[in-house]
């Protein structure tokens, strides 16, 4: 008999596309997807169920499904449909829910979290890269950073208390791709991207193959820990404008969280409440962990991920003109 795998957060693209392709690995009974919504797309051999993870319906499911892995995808950056409240009860009240129920399973032995590079923080004191025993130098008081944080200690807490369930947290930089909602990503289809001025950050991207990849080992195989997981190199804001063809508005530094939102409202976008910080000074991880410990070499370094990303999502000369290469 194979696993039973359980993903939270499945209405979302990058959730739809870590369990179908869960579903489609040798040695994976089944998977069931849980959320709130049902998907926009085919989960193909997933099986779903509507229901919310901020309540104890998720421990029903659990038990009903005789889960043995759990992976936890709903922890996420504030979404305009449901605001930043909204935000922080579904990413913490949920992560407790699903560790309550997981706790109270007999049968659950794996719990693999999708967790963010967000935990670092980003400030001007930070390291050239972060590893997985770095701490935000400035620490993380609001927004999505705080919740990720938190997440992970109640996460770190079950497996005090469930210490023979297996547990990965996979701590993932932005996946940039043209269908796969992200901070960076949404920024980035702005027709002009505001910075701050004086300053030119350090962007790092994670491909979705790459990360779907992460997901199906820590699943199959026993990866115990916690693992950055990124493609490798960064590139500097600029050079990610230039390639896009796209100007950059320089904004004051001093009041740029308020000054960009209010430029790329004006163009009809919306910007993560948490974003300014990572466009003003970054951030970078170390992935040696996730070589030499985990064992997976990315596919796809930074520059790779975005370039596909370009390739995607700006149009060649013969498509402006209406006609095809």
């Amino acid at each position: 008999m194979g696993r039973v795998v359980l993903v939270t957060g499945v209405s979302g693209e990058f959730a739809a596309r870590v369990s179908r392709s869960l579903a489609e690995q040798p040695g994976i009974e089944r998977v069931v997807g849980i959320d709130t919504r049902p998907p926009f797309g085919d989960l193909g051999g997933v099986k779903f169920v509507r229901a919310d993870i901020r309540t104890p319906v998720v421990g029903k499911v659990i038990a009903v499904e005789d889960i043995d892995a759990v992976v936890h995808l709903d922890v996420n950056p504030s979404e305009q449909s449901r605001g930043r409240s909204g935000a922080k009860e579904r990413n913490v009240i949920g992560t407790m829910q699903v560790l309550a129920a997981a706790q109270r399973s007999s049968t659950v032995r794996k719990f693999v979290l999708g967790s963010s590079t967000a935990v670092y923080g980003t400030s001007p004191r930070d390291p050239a890269l972060f590893t997985e025993s770095d701490n935000a130098r400035d620490g993380v008081r609001v927004g999505f950073p705080k919740d990720a944080v938190e997440v992970e200690s109640y996460v770190r807490a079950f497996s005090r208390r469930r210490p023979e369930v297996t547990l990965t947290t996979l701590r993932l930089a932005q996946v940039l791709h043209p269908a796969i909602p992200s901070p960076l990503r949404n920024y980035l289809t702005n027709p002009l991207l505001p910075s701050a001025l004086g300053f030119d950050p350090r962007l790092q991207f994670l491909h979705i193959d790459d990360a779907i990849n992460v997901f199906n080992e820590s699943v199959l195989r026993d990866r115990w820990g916690t693992f950055n997981v990124a493609g490798w190199g960064v590139l500097l804001l600029s050079q990610v404008a230039r390639r896009l063809g796209k100007p950059t508005i320089p904004l004051p530094p001093v009041g740029f969280a308020a000054a960009s939102r209010r430029v790329i409202r004006m163009m009809g976008g919306e910007i993560s409440p948490d974003l300014h910080r990572v466009l003003t000074y970054g951030r970078a991880i170390d992935i040696t962990a996730l070589r030499e410990i985990f064992g997976y070499e990315p596919k796809y370094s930074t520059e790779e991920t975005f370039e596909e990303f370009r390739a995607a999502v700006r149009p060649g000369p013969l498509s402006v003109l209406g006609l095809n290469a």
